[in-house]
């Protein structure tokens, strides 16, 4: 049986002198998201005045719970160093573990003083749960 090889993550980064955004794509994987956290690091340590992180997740395949984790890892960092973080187009795919884990208000929550970003509606969190054998949640 032959396997495909990883889809490897590509991210294009794009900044000005207090926002910056970073496009994913391929998968945010166990192979993979190292990539990502390490270019995030970098870029917190640089930049010390950044004020907003954009991750443009519309090119992202799948997404592990490595990638999930990192994602939370992301999040840990750049609030301790008062940047705001934010998932920018996120896909289908990525909503669904967010939900499924109880962390899409956790990583997508306004600031405490802005204007509330806009969640998933009741019919797709529905949609999103896993289902046993018998069709029950």
């Amino acid at each position: 049986m032959n396997t495909p090889p990883p889809a490897h993550l590509r991210l294009t980064t794009v900044d000005t002198r207090d926002r910056l955004r970073i496009e994913l794509h391929g998968d945010l994987d166990f192979d993979n998201a190292g990539v990502l956290l390490q270019e995030v690091t970098t870029q917190l340590s640089a930049r010390p005045g950044l004020k907003d992180l954009h991750l443009h997740c519309g090119g992202l395949g799948s997404v592990d719970s490595t990638g999930l984790s990192t994602l939370l890892m992301i999040l840990r960092r750049t609030s301790a160093a008062g940047v705001r973080l934010h998932l920018d187009d996120r896909t289908a795919g990525l909503d669904r573990i967010l939900v499924i884990t109880g962390t899409l208000d956790y990583l997508t929550a306004p600031p405490s003083n802005g204007v509330a970003k806009p969640s998933v509606s009741e019919e797709n969190v529905g949609a999103a749960r896993p289902t046993g054998p018998d069709g029950t949640t």
